[in-house]
């Protein structure tokens, strides 16, 4: 087999490991990308990086402790690597994604409070906001849906709510706001 065609077979084998849906998170660990593809598994990322930028997607990497890395090797093992979309999805595409339109108005009320207030609010003052937008009923359990899909963390022990890490990765925060924050009509 030439060594073309062994990038190839490695590279495609990355793009099904980053794509396969797991149970609990999004994504793949460093160290399962090193122990599958080897040593060199960041190369052959770069490499799909930019094929994927060809169909607007990219590949993000985050840090065990939900900060962005800019990238040292020491560090990858323990990260996680993700495809997400390049550019933001359009109605149509993020509601054939299994969102509601309503789950979608409240995550992004949710984050644009949370972000205004550094990262993080206590759970009573959220919920008043929320309450005063949304059904009461529907939002214990869809706050918790968003925990649970690592949007929102949320600390027990001071009732706090915080940026998640799947909004890291998966979400323009400043984009969202730009665009909670612009006039009607000037998008």
């Amino acid at each position: 087999m030439s060594h073309q065609a062994e990038v190839d077979r490695r590279i495609k084998r990355a793009t099904r490991l980053l794509l396969m849906q797991r149970p609990r998170a999004p994504g793949v660990k460093g160290w399962e990308l090193r122990r599958v593809l080897g040593a060199d598994y960041e190369k052959l990322l770069e490499v799909l990086g930019v094929q994927l930028e060809t169909l607007g997607l990219q590949i993000k990497k985050i840090d065990e402790d939900e900060r962005e890395k800019s990238g040292e090797v020491a560090e990858s093992d323990k990260s996680r690597f993700f495809i997400i979309m390049k550019d933001s999805p359009t109605l149509t595409e993020a509601l054939s994604s299994s969102w509601r339109i309503d789950e979608l108005a409240l995550l992004a009320a949710t984050l644009a409070y949370l972000i205004s207030r550094g990262g993080r609010a206590h759970r009573r003052d959220l919920s008043e906001l929320l309450k005063s937008k949304f059904p009461s009923w529907k939002l214990a359990f869809t706050m918790e849906r968003f925990v649970r899909r690592g949007y929102l963390l949320f600390d027990k022990s001071n009732e706090m709510y915080k940026v998640g890490w799947r909004t890291k990765v998966e979400i323009d925060q400043k984009g969202l706001l730009s665009v909670l924050l612009a006039k009607p009509g000037t998008e």
